[in-house]
């Protein structure tokens, strides 16, 4: 920690950083016994791809495969580069942000090529990936909906942010993600307002429970879930890792009164109050794997995974694939879990037919994803 190297810096990794590697200064031996310069790879933040930087070691040691740094100085800067909106955004600042020294368009070609590169390594999949503006924010910034402020040490007055991979923090005026209105997560009961595909629904969600905090994505992502699935009157549907219903309730008109949907919820709480935003809909509160061994049995036609960050996993995977879906829409907030998931589906022959990246979360490396995967072969039913 503290050494510095001057490094050309490589393509863009998953979680905010890009890969450099640097000369250690000292020497290892190769496979046949003899003495090379040890190179060791360093995920390096506040750079870009194709740059000339000094970068400062953060975190790593002798033993470890690879090492954390930050780009301390610029030396060649890439046409992407611009200078951070917030002035707290840096090394050694707050941690919130990832990508505030790249152009908007840049830090969505960097989460394109993230998508790309997980969907390949992960799923063997080739996928040219596009990532979407969605309109709410203020070119990237004042979009969040929610904001939560850390206490300052001793007693200090003021508001506070976190560094990197710190419980460190730092005092800040404000953050420049935070929408002018913006409330902290208290106790209690809200009300969010959601119009889409041509319908309104009003739901209630605990003031401290999860909801998107971006303006823009229930909308975006309710028509886009049910612009891949196209559900018609009379199915039958799954919606798994249910929320509070958002997707529920739009599923719920699609399919009218002669479909079916069903709703399975691991918080008590969300599952609890998605009951009474869809009124018509199956609700179940437990763990989505168990109650899918459990209960529901029998073929549907639709599925909604909305898992959180690590994925559904292959004890939810296999037990969709067991109920023959004519499709799926897997809406990801990590590209990783959904490419390990996705391979899941094709070794049962599902593939993934489309898919549409959003940016939900700007200048953060954050991307949100609709998968769409369709059951390949005869068997369809």
């Amino acid at each position: 920690m503290g050494e510095r190297f001057q490094v050309e810096v490589g393509p863009v990794a998953h979680g905010g950083h890009c890969v450099a590697r640097v000369e250690t200064g000292r020497t290892v031996e190769d496979r046949e016994g003899r003495p090379v310069p040890e190179r060791r790879v360093v995920f390096v933040r506040h750079a870009l791809p194709g740059e000339q930087v000094v970068v400062e070691i953060t975190e790593g040691t002798d033993g470890d495969r690879f090492w954390r740094g930050d780009a301390v100085e610029v030396l060649a800067a890439s046409a992407d580069r611009v200078s951070p909106p917030c002035p707290y955004a840096g090394p050694g600042r707050c941690g919130g942000c990832d990508f505030q020294h790249g152009a908007l368009p840049a830090q969505r070609e960097l989460k394109a090529a993230v998508v790309t590169e997980q969907l390949a390594r992960l799923a063997g999949i080739d996928l040219e990936v596009t990532v979407e503006a969605v309109p709410g924010d203020e070119d990237g910034l004042r979009w969040r909906t929610r904001q939560a402020y850390a206490e300052l040490p001793d007693g200090v007055p003021g508001r506070g942010m976190r560094k990197h991979r710190s419980h460190e923090v730092i005092p800040v005026e404000e953050c420049l993600l935070a929408t002018r209105d913006a409330r902290a997560p208290v106790p209690g009961t809200r009300v969010e307002t959601v119009t889409a595909a041509g319908r309104r629904h009003e739901f209630r969600v605990a003031a401290d429970g999860f909801w998107q905090v971006h303006p823009g994505a229930p909308r975006t992502l309710v028509e886009t879930v049910l612009d891949l699935l196209r559900p018609v009157a009379g199915e039958s549907v799954l919606d798994l890792y249910a929320g509070v219903g958002l997707f529920a309730a739009f599923l719920a008109d699609a399919v009218g009164e002669s479909g079916r949907v069903v709703a399975v919820e691991g918080d008590p709480a969300a599952s609890a109050y998605s009951r009474d935003n869809v009124p018509t809909a199956s609700v179940t509160a437990g763990d989505v794997a168990t109650v899918l061994a459990s209960s529901y049995p029998g073929a549907v036609d639709l599925v909604v995974l909305d898992p959180p960050r690590e994925g559904a996993r292959r004890a939810v995977v296999e037990q969709v694939i067991g109920r023959l879906p004519r499709a799926v829409a897997y809406v990801a907030c990590d590209p990783a879990a959904l490419a390990r998931d996705v391979a899941i589906f094709a070794e049962h022959g599902y593939r993934l037919e489309r898919l549409r990246a959003f940016d939900l979360f700007p200048m953060t490396h954050h991307v949100e994803c609709v998968a769409l995967l369709t059951k390949t072969g005869s068997d369809l039913r």
